[in-house]
């Protein structure tokens, strides 16, 4: 299998996470006793979690909150 066109591919159809998550796979010699439906579900999970975190990012920045704070800071 022709992995690095593969993953230039995914870079190129902007699916850098799921580029990434692909190569993590290929480094990881415990993946392979997995079958294809279970790494193929792990490398999606990675693209959604990269694409939910990406909006968050950019929807904190575009509220430009006067302060960052998280629920652990709060006190009762």
């Amino acid at each position: 299998m022709l992995t690095q066109p593969t993953i230039e591919k995914l870079n190129s159809m902007k699916l850098a996470a799921m580029a990434r998550a692909f190569a993590d796979q290929l480094q990881c010699p415990d993946m392979t006793a997995l079958s294809f439906e279970e790494r193929f579900g792990l490398i999606v999970d990675y693209q959604m979690t990269d694409l939910e975190n990406r909006r968050m990012l950019n929807r904190l920045k575009n509220a430009k909150l006067r302060l960052s704070a998280s629920i652990e800071d709060l006190d009762f």
